[in-house]
């Protein structure tokens, strides 16, 4: 019994936390106060919703004048505790067009 505990444990892994669509509004609550400005903020979970990889698209103001990895050290920052539990994510950022 122990030993499917302990599976159980390490297949589900510390990522079951990120799960799911509460997962997805808690980083965009965290990235619409980091850039309030931002015309778009959008996260998905595409792990197929086991919190293992997630996909961020923010198009922000705040990016002006900042190269593609200034911009995602910013995302990086932000949910800097967030990604620790992620197997991967995909940053795509830009600024609005006038």
């Amino acid at each position: 019994m122990k030993v499917l505990q302990l599976l159980s444990r390490v297949w589900n892994g510390p990522n079951r936390v990120l799960a799911g669509k509460n997962a997805e509004q808690k980083m965009i609550l965290i990235l619409r106060n980091k850039f309030p400005q931002a015309k778009v903020i959008e996260v998905n979970d595409v792990s197929g919703g086991c919190g293992a990889m997630f996909e961020i698209n923010v198009i922000a103001p705040e990016f002006k004048g900042l190269n593609t990895i200034k911009q995602h050290r910013l995302i990086n920052d932000a949910l800097k505790e967030e990604i620790k539990d992620m197997h991967g994510v995909r940053i795509y950022t830009s600024i609005p067009e006038a």
